[in-house]
């Protein structure tokens, strides 16, 4: 047989068919792209939002003393380019060349106490390779040659030095001031310059940041401030600059690229890191001593897989849902076309045809519509920006093996046995018993995997786990099998009833419903997963956009959050509060405060309570309530238990505790901390503002007038945790899936109505001369069809909204949340509701249009077969 002829017979089949498989194509081809593209951005945001501390390789020596110091940078530049040769291959295009992003090199002292100060200052002397273009010299000159002087009778070196801005002011420093270092082993500090950082938010002073800023630190039972600054001494100090008499550490920074790693290389990367480590550790390069490699990029890559993996499962579950949709889809519309051609295969096959010839002739048509449609989605897919994944090359195979295999596999099962027809309108079909005790398998199985997930713990599993990925599958089967065994009893009765009545019509549609065809009831494993899983996808998208909400609310604190590390004057508050959209204001003090007369602190917000509470009355944070009277307290966990505490804030206060919490909304998330009245320091030195309303944040900026004051509002905040890379891609790609099976559901009833029109016709064309009218014809077809969509559509609804709960702590999507957890999946059900009434009545709507259009058509007379009258 030509396969062209039927093609072209039965165009509408082939036409649905290739656009069936065109977007099945694109959208398991495209969306896997789009979601890897998202990984790759969200690592790279990641690395260039993190210090360089955390993401650069640092390879580290101690030089033992004088002979194994490093005297020239000449020195330094051949160790550092045999570090780099040692690189492992996986390495080697994240790595920036020297001098490039935060690649350099350095030698600084640390601990090197200043003389006479009780060890509460300490000024260490460094070198940077890059310190020419990191600074700019404010004040004085760079530091030049070192020199020497006597000190105790004993000649000392003189480092030259820079010192900055901020180490000036709180360590008292000016330029022309000489410092002696040390307490035994005396060296000189010489100022000769202040400098500023050209960018003081660049990332690379995370690896140095004493050279731009004193470090204040409380030692632990100590009462004083402790504080640790870095002074850039030249080039030509290396030559007094030994182990001999101080500690000293070089370094060579090997800067990571941001923009070079790839969230599938990730795995490699952490491999190539451990490889590398054991090579630096091996390596006798240099007299200086063993290299110790310190990196804490293994810990911000595991970070960031954890947060892949459970975006990488709830995607697969949506997507490989979305696979299984559309290939049912796509079986039904070969079906379709399949049983057009079912009389003149059956001919074919009486009068000698192989079946090998049957499976030629019923692929053919099928070829032609499905390989060039699957080619088109598959290149189409490639304009998706984004690496190509496996699933992006098997989906579109798969999708056109399923269709290709149907095709041919349908009409040697059906026509197996020449001429054996059978009417499958009559009695419903009694499954054999093998096939009652596989599906009685599937669902025991199914509810046990269900039991199984939600008893044992998946956190940080959730992208390895096989359970994850099996058993929502399992369910959604386990439901279909059930409702398709299941669903005639109900009608059953419902014929019972409708026998009473002297109406036909109710009879009639709900008995043929009861006594569907088997290629009736197939519909049913495409509509409940495709419902199934676009419920599922809302109610993922709801409880995230919950949890994100919570999460913005947490980080701000208030609508607009005004924050100052200096005292804000008084009149500021009355200009905020006259910002037009602000309804009130609440001050408030922050700081660290000591408890008791040890060295112990802890953070501190005085606020008024009940205000504050009025600010978070509409948002899903809170504090309790604080007693007017006294002085009581919220304390963290870990102050619990203290009853009443002295604290050391501007003044010694009493306070009481009074509740517990374990978290304030905009400032403390763990240790110890607590929230008092405003009223604990007699005089309030005012350094924040919460502002209820919907003012503009850059108008209440322009009010405060503070150039050292952070303005953030909720609104910005909930915008971040929205607009980050993967955040968003999730979203789209659920978005875009619910869309998408909604699609397919209702193509999957328009097929349906199509299958079973001849059965339909006939069955019309018997009662139609009985008197039958066209509104009663309508009737019967809706109740035909209705029954069994409906059932299904509130099996599918009850599974999506179940499968949250079901996968239970599988599912962990605090990384697009804000870090908070998304718990409880307290859906809105009006999407949900929506997709479910919308399928239901798109199938009541479908059933009558299908009626109406073939109502001209004749009293059906035509459709009845010889022999059928009789």
């Amino acid at each position: 047989m030509r396969s062209l002829v039927p093609a072209r017979v039965h165009l509408g089949p082939v036409v649905l068919l290739a656009v069936l498989t065109l977007s099945a194509c694109l959208l398991v081809g495209g969306l896997p792209r789009a979601l890897q593209a998202s990984f790759d951005d969200a690592l790279h945001a990641a690395l260039r939002g993190a210090p360089a501390l955390q993401t650069d390789l640092l390879a580290q020596v101690e030089p033992p003393g004088a002979p194994n110091s490093l005297r020239d940078p000449a020195q330094f530049a051949a160790a550092d380019a045999r570090l780099r040769a040692l690189l492992p291959p996986a390495l080697r295009p994240l790595v920036l060349p020297a001098g490039q992003g935060t690649s350099h090199m350095s030698a600084v002292t640390y601990d090197t106490p200043v003389h006479g100060s009780s060890g509460r200052s300490y000024l260490n002397v460094g070198w940077l390779s890059d310190a020419d273009r990191r600074v700019r010299w404010t004040e004085g000159r760079p530091p030049g040659a070192p020199g020497s002087m006597t000190y105790e009778r004993e000649s000392i070196p003189v480092f030259e030095a820079g010192v900055s801005e901020d180490t000036r002011d709180k360590m008292g420093l000016k330029v022309g001031s000489t410092q002696i270092l040390g307490e035994s082993d005396y060296a000189a500090v010489k100022i000769v310059g202040v400098y500023a950082a050209v960018d003081p938010a660049d990332r690379y002073w995370s690896l140095h940041s004493d050279v731009v800023r004193v470090t204040e630190t409380h030692p632990p039972g100590s009462l004083e401030v402790e504080r640790h600054a870095t002074a850039l001494i030249s080039a030509a100090s290396l030559t007094r600059l030994d182990g001999d008499d101080r500690n000293l550490v070089y370094t060579w920074t090997l800067g990571l690229d941001p923009g070079a790693p790839t969230s599938l290389g990730t795995a490699d990367v952490e491999a190539a890191i451990t490889d590398y480590e054991r090579a630096v550790t091996v390596e006798p390069a240099t007299a200086a001593g063993r290299y110790q490699l310190n990196t804490r990029l293994p810990e911000l890559l595991g970070r960031f897989l954890a947060a892949q993996n459970t975006a990488r499962t709830v995607t697969i579950l949506v997507l490989g849902g979305l696979l299984a949709v559309a290939a049912g889809v796509i079986v039904l519309a070969v079906r379709l076309l399949s049983e057009r051609a079912d009389t003149a295969l059956a001919l074919a096959r009486a009068r000698g045809a192989s079946l090998g010839r049957l499976a030629a002739a019923g692929a053919g048509p099928v070829a032609l519509a499905a390989v060039p449609a699957a080619l088109a989605g598959y290149a189409l897919s490639w304009l998706v920006p984004g690496p190509p994944t496996p699933l992006v090359h098997a989906g579109p195979a798969l999708v056109l093996a399923v269709a290709l295999g149907y095709a041919a596999g349908r009409p040697v099962v059906a026509h197996r046995a020449p001429l054996s027809e059978r009417r499958d309108d009559v009695a419903a079909a009694r499954p054999p018993l093998r096939r009652i005790t596989m599906e009685a398998l599937v669902v025991v199985l199914a509810l046990a995997g269900a039991y199984l997930l939600r008893s044992r713990s998946l956190a940080g599993e959730a992208g390895d786990d096989p359970f994850l990925l099996v058993v929502p599958v399992a369910l959604t089967v386990a439901a279909a099998l059930i409702t398709i065994r299941c669903y005639p009893y109900p009608l059953r009765l419902l014929v019972r009833l409708a026998s009473r009545g002297k109406a036909a019509v109710p009879f009639l549609g709900l008995t043929r419903a009861a006594r569907a065809r088997p290629a009736s009831v197939l519909p049913v494993l495409i509509l409940l997963p495709a419902l199934a899983v676009s419920v599922f996808a809302s109610v993922i998208s709801s409880g995230v956009d919950t949890a994100q909400r919570q999460a913005a609310w947490q980080a701000v604190g208030a609508p607009i959050k005004v924050t100052s590390r200096v005292e804000l004057p008084a009149g500021v508050v009355e200009r905020v509060r006259a910002v037009p959209g602000v309804e009130l204001v609440v001050p408030a003090q922050t700081g660290q405060v000591q408890l008791g007369y040890t060295g112990e602190r802890a953070e501190a917000i005085a606020v008024d309570v009940a205000a504050w509470r009025r600010v978070l009355e509409d948002s899903p944070v809170g504090l309790p309530a604080l007693p007017a009277s006294g002085l009581p307290a919220l304390v963290s966990p870990e102050l619990h238990g203290r009853g009443t505490m002295e604290i050391g804030w501007h003044a010694r206060t009493k306070i009481t505790e009074a509740g517990v919490v374990t978290a304030v909304p905009g400032f403390f998330t763990r240790g110890k901390f607590l929230v008092t009245p405003l009223r604990v320091n007699a005089r309030p030195s005012v350094n924040t503002l919460l502002v209820k309303g919907d003012a503009d944040p850059a108008a209440v900026a322009r009010a405060v007038g503070q150039p050292l004051a952070v303005v953030t509002s909720q609104a910005a905040e909930l915008a971040a945790i929205r607009d980050a890379p993967l955040t968003g891609t999730v979203r789209t790609v659920l978005g875009i899936t619910t869309v998408a099976l909604a699609a397919y559901a209702l193509v999957a009833v328009v097929v349906m109505l199509v299958i079973g029109a001849a059965d339909r016709t006939r069955a019309l064309a018997f009662l139609r001369p009985l008197g039958l009218s066209e509104r009663q014809a309508r009737g019967l077809t809706t109740l035909e069809i209705l029954p069994l969509v409906l059932v299904t559509a509130l099996v599918g609804l009850g599974l999506g909204l179940a499968l949250p709960a079901a996968l239970g702590p599988g599912i962990d999507l605090s990384s697009y949340a804000g870090g908070v957890a998304v718990q409880g999946y307290a859906p809105d059900l009006a999407v949900p509701l929506l997709l479910a009434a919308g399928l239901a009545v798109a199938a009541g709507l479908g059933a009558y249009v299908h009626t109406a259009a073939g109502r001209g058509r004749g009293s059906g007379a035509t459709a009845l077969r010889t022999g059928d009258l009789t």
